[in-house]
């Protein structure tokens, strides 16, 4: 129960202003600008952007600056502007075969048709503070990366080796003319379908999503995985305009896609054989994107024939849980007022003890009695 209060406008005005003037912080230094956050905190904002169901880097920059870096604040805002949009179309789904890939590796082969393209990451980089990034200049580290020297010219197929000219792998699921749920508009239903999943999960944070995929590891959940195949890249979105009886391509966006692989040894009726996860994101974010994957794989346990034992196979545990927006909300509102709440609960918590007192001298008296 979400408690409301009346009056004390002023002292809310009060703290929007000293919370805008924390904003600014010292007024000595440069404001930071949306252009900023949105060129050199990319990950921050395509986290964002994922969290808050909206592709628009500039918006879920304005957010990120807004909430002072609180990113969960700001995926709310995100989602919170998002409602107000008019939709006016539906894209067709992404062909990610067709990605200017950025970077793409597999871990399953050494050598996979097309190669393997390191780009951007941060997999080999020692963790350690690098204190020339405190210097205002420029410097040769922040040269642009050459999208051709890194394959970004490439369209690779999907997948490593010969898995996929081999039974080995479960077949990827057929295309059907059934219309893909909108979690933005539809409440999430139990069973749930795996594209309502996917959306879940994608909207998920990503804490308690490589939380989930980290139990699966360490044994709660028997889904040790590999990666196929991840890749990140540039796709192009197509919208459908029926009027006039054209495909129209209307931009590109930067995506991460993630194919996993988990040995499964299945139904009794069926051998065993590897299956998939798969998980599609907005912008640059392999640990969410391997994280969706593998819980995707572990929430189709029942269509193996595995038996839901631990937290990461319970789909409505899962599901119901997973989303940061809505954990913030119910543990925030813990610091609006419950005076009512904890009036009654007082008054409920006396009665209580009252009762037990009783019940403790009757107790009493019936063991003097006895004596």
């Amino acid at each position: 129960m979400v408690t409301s209060i009346k009056g004390g406008e002023k002292a809310i005005d009060a703290s929007h202003r000293i919370v805008a003037k924390r904003r600014r912080g010292d007024p000595n230094v440069a404001r930071l600008s949306v252009e900023q956050i949105r060129e050199q905190l990319s990950l921050a904002v395509d986290r964002v952007m994922n969290e808050g169901s909206l592709y628009d880097p500039t918006l879920a920059a304005l957010a990120i600056k807004q909430s002072e870096g609180d990113l969960i604040e700001a995926i709310y805002l995100l989602r919170a502007y998002r409602s107000t949009i008019p939709r006016f179309g539906f894209t067709k789904p992404l062909d990610t075969a067709a990605m200017l890939v950025r970077r793409r590796i597999s871990t399953t082969h050494k050598d996979i048709p097309g190669g393997q393209f390191l780009g951007p990451t941060y997999d080999y980089t020692h963790r350690l503070l690098d204190f020339s990034l405190m210097q205002d200049e420029e410097d040769e580290d922040g040269l642009p990366v050459q999208a051709v020297e890194q394959g970004g010219s490439l369209t690779l197929r999907h997948d490593a080796g010969f898995l996929n000219r081999t039974d080995l792998v479960e077949d990827e699921l057929p295309a059907d003319d059934r219309p893909v749920a909108d979690l933005t508009r539809e409440p999430m239903n139990f069973p749930s379908s795996r594209d309502q999943r996917l959306q879940n999960l994608v909207r998920g944070d990503e804490g308690f999503l490589m939380g989930l995929c980290y139990s699966t590891m360490r044994g709660y959940g028997r889904n040790h995985p590999y990666v196929a195949e991840m890749r990140h890249g540039d796709v192009s979105v197509t919208l459908d305009i029926p009027e006039i009886g054209l495909e129209v391509g209307i931009g590109t966006i930067g995506v991460t896609e993630c194919r996993t692989i988990h040995l499964t040894v299945g139904k009794p009726d069926i051998p065993p054989h590897y299956t998939r996860g798969y998980g599609l994101l907005f912008g640059h974010c392999e640990r969410k994107a391997l994280s969706v994957a593998v819980v995707d794989r572990a929430l189709r346990g029942a269509e193996f024939g595995e038996e839901k034992r631990y937290p990461s196979q319970d789909e409505e545990f899962v599901l119901s849980h997973s989303d940061s927006v809505a954990a913030s909300g119910l543990v925030q509102h813990l610091k609006l007022p419950h005076y009512v709440d904890f009036q009654a609960e007082q008054q409920l918590l006396k009665q209580l003890r009252e009762d037990y007192n009783k019940r403790a001298r009757r107790a009493a008296s019936k063991e003097h009695d006895h004596d």
